[in-house]
C-alpha cells in the first residue's frame, strides 16, 4: 500500500514563442469562439510525505486555433481561500489577465499548495480548478492533492488484504475487492469515499468493529466549515455487491452521507444485486449493529439478492430506506427503518421500506423474481401518510412476513402472506427525538415490550436484550429500553 502526501507549490510561468522584432507579420486575434485543451485532464500531485516539503508538477494549456488567441483570465476556482497559490509569468498572484498564446502553440504551468499533512484539520483530498476564460467561454482544468497522511487507494482493485487502524484510508475513483478476494477491515478504521467513488466487491467484504470501536464510512471532506458544519446526501457513492459477492458481513460498522449515483450506478447505500447462490445459510451481505443515515438515494437496496439484518438502523434516505425489488431473501430482525425527511432529504415520493416481487420495465412488463422477506420486532416509521409498500405480480411468489412488528401502514393485509396479528399498524412508536435522529424509545411507547423473544442478547449499541422491569419481553426496533 503506498502512502501519499501532497505540499505543493504551482507556478503558472506563460512562455509565448517570439518571431522576431522586425518586419513581424500582423498577427490576427481569434476574437469570438475559440477552444483551449489541457495536457492533462486533472492535475494530481502524486507524491509520498512524512514532512513538510514541496513539489512541482507542470502541464500545458494549448492553443489548437489557426489564430492567435487572447486568454480574459487565468484564476482558480475558489479564489481567495483557495490551498493552492500561483504565480503567472514569473508574478506572485492567483489571477492573470490577457495572455496571449500564438496559432498552434501553449503556455506552461507549473504550479503549487503547502500543506502540513499532520493537520487533521485539512480535508484528505485538496481540489480546486484552474479556470481560463476564452472569449466568454470557461475551460475548466481540476486540482487534486493529498492534505492528510493517510493509505490513498486510487481506483485500485484488491486482492486478500486487512486494513488496520494506523492511517485513515480514502478511496478516490472507486475501489474493488476482486472475485475470491477478501477485504478484511478491523475496529476502529475510518474509511473517507471521494465524491466519484464506491467500493465495490466481487469477492467478500468482512467489516467488523466493536460497541466502542466502529468501523466508519464517510465523505472525504473533513473541512465541515465548507458544508456549513452538516454532513450532506450524497457527498460520496456506497457499497456494491455483485452477483457473485458472497458471505460478507458489517458489524457495528456505521454508513453516512453517501448515495450519489457514482459509476452511473442507482443512487445508493447499499446495493446488492441477484445472488447467485440464492441461498439464506451463505447471505451475500449480513448487517449487524449497523447505522446507515443521510443517503440521497436507498438506504439498503436488495436487487435480487440476499440479506440479513438485526439490530440495525436506517434513517433519512432520499428513496427508500430499504426496497426489495425482484424479489430475493431478506431477514430483518429488531430494525428501524425511518425516515421524517430534512431540507436536504426530500420524503415526499418514497415510503420507508418497499417489497416487491418484481422489476417494472415500463407501465405495462415488469420481470418477476421470487421474493421471500421476513420482517420480525422492526419499526417502519416516518413522516407519510403510509410508509410501508408491499406489491406482487405474477410470475413469482411473493413471501412477505410481518411479525410484531410496528408499521405506520395501511392496505397491506392482500400482500402480505403472515400479518402477524402481534403487529401494531399506525401507532406512533414515540421516538425520543427523531429531529435530532434520536431513535430510543420513550417510556409509554407502544413498542416496548411487544416484541417476540428472538436469539439477540443485545441491542444496536450494546445493551442487554430483554433488559429493565419491563416484563420479559423484546422492545420492537433496533435499541432496547433501559429502564
Amino acid at each position: 500500500m503506498r502512502l501519499r502526501l501532497s505540499y505543493f507549490i504551482i507556478f503558472i510561468i506563460a512562455g509565448v514563442s517570439l518571431l522576431g522584432t522586425s518586419c513581424k507579420k500582423q498577427v490576427q486575434t481569434l476574437s469570438t469562439g475559440g477552444v483551449l485543451s489541457f495536457s492533462t485532464d486533472t492535475l494530481t500531485f502524486d507524491t509520498v510525505f512524512t514532512s513538510l516539503g514541496s513539489f512541482t508538477t507542470w502541464l500545458k494549456i494549448y492553443n489548437t486555433n489557426s489564430e492567435e488567441i487572447s486568454i480574459s483570465s487565468i484564476s482558480l476556482l475558489h479564489g481567495s481561500t483557495s490551498y493552492f497559490r500561483l504565480n503567472i509569468n514569473g508574478a506572485a498572484g492567483n489571477t492573470a489577465t490577457n495572455v496571449k498564446i500564438a496559432p498552434n502553440d501553449s503556455i506552461y504551468v507549473f504550479a503549487t499548495v503547502l500543506v502540513d499533512p499532520t493537520t487533521a484539520t485539512n480535508p484528505f483530498l485538496i481540489t480546486d480548478s484552474l479556470v481560463a476564460n476564452l472569449n466568454g467561454k470557461n475551460f475548466y482544468l481540476p486540482f487534486e492533492a493529498f492534505g492528510q497522511n493517510a493509505h490513498y487507494i486510487v481506483g485500485d482493485t484488491l486482492d486478500t488484504q486487512t486494513w488496520v487502524n494506523d492511517l485513515p484510508y480514502v478511496i478516490i475513483h472507486s475501489a474493488q475487492v476482486n472475485p475470491g478476494q477478501t477485504l478484511t477491515i478491523n475496529p476502529g478504521c475510518h474509511i473517507y469515499m471521494h465524491q466519484d467513488s464506491r467500493l465495490i466487491v466481487e469477492g467478500t467484504l468482512t467489516a467488523k468493529g466493536t460497541n466502542t470501536d466502529s468501523i466508519v464510512f464517510l465523505g472525504d471532506r473533513l473541512d465541515r466549515a465548507y458544508f456549513g458544519y452538516q454532513g450532506y446526501p450524497g457527498e460520496w457513492g456506497g457499497l456494491y455487491f455483485t452477483p457473485y459477492s458472497a458471505g460478507s458481513v458489517l458489524d457495528n460498522v456505521k454508513i453516512e452521507n453517501c448515495g450519489n449515483s457514482a459509476l452511473n450506478a442507482i443512487p445508493a447505500a447499499i446495493q446488492t444485486t441477484l445472488d447467485s447462490v440464492n441461498d439464506p445459510a451463505h447471505p451475500q451481505l449480513t448487517l449487524t449493529h449497523t447505522i446507515i443515515e443521510n443517503s440521497i438515494g436507498y438506504g439498503i437496496l436488495n436487487f435480487g439478492g440476499t440479506v440479513i439484518a438485526s439490530n440495525c438502523l436506517v434513517n433519512t434516505c432520499g428513496a427508500w430506506c430499504f426496497a426489495n425489488i425482484q424479489g430475493g431473501l431478506d431477514s430483518i430482525v429488531n430494525c428501524t427503518f425511518v425516515c421524517y425527511g430534512t431540507d436536504k432529504v426530500d420524503h415526499s415520493q418514497y415510503g420507508t421500506v418497499a417489497l416487491l416481487n418484481y422489476f417494472q420495465i415500463d407501465d405495462t412488463h415488469y420481470t418477476p423474481g421470487n421474493l421471500n422477506a421476513v420482517f420480525r420486532n422492526c419499526i417502519i416509521y416516518g413522516s407519510m401518510e403510509n410508509e410501508l409498500y408491499c406489491d406482487q405480480q405474477s410470475g413469482a411468489v411473493a413471501n412477505i412476513t410481518l411479525d410484531h412488528c410496528l408499521a405506520k401502514a395501511d392496505s397491506i393485509a392482500g400482500f402480505v402472506s403472515n400479518l402477524n396479528a402481534s403487529c401494531k399498524l399506525d401507532q406512533d412508536p414515540l421516538f425520543n427525538n427523531y429531529a435530532t435522529w434520536d431513535y430510543t424509545l420513550k417510556t409509554g411507547s407502544p413498542a416496548i415490550g411487544y416484541g417476540v423473544v428472538v436469539s439477540l442478547i443485545d441491542d444496536l449499541v450494546g445493551n442487554s436484550r430483554p433488559h429493565g422491569s419491563v416484563g420479559s419481553g423484546y422492545d420492537l426496533g433496533c435499541y432496547q429500553n433501559k429502564f
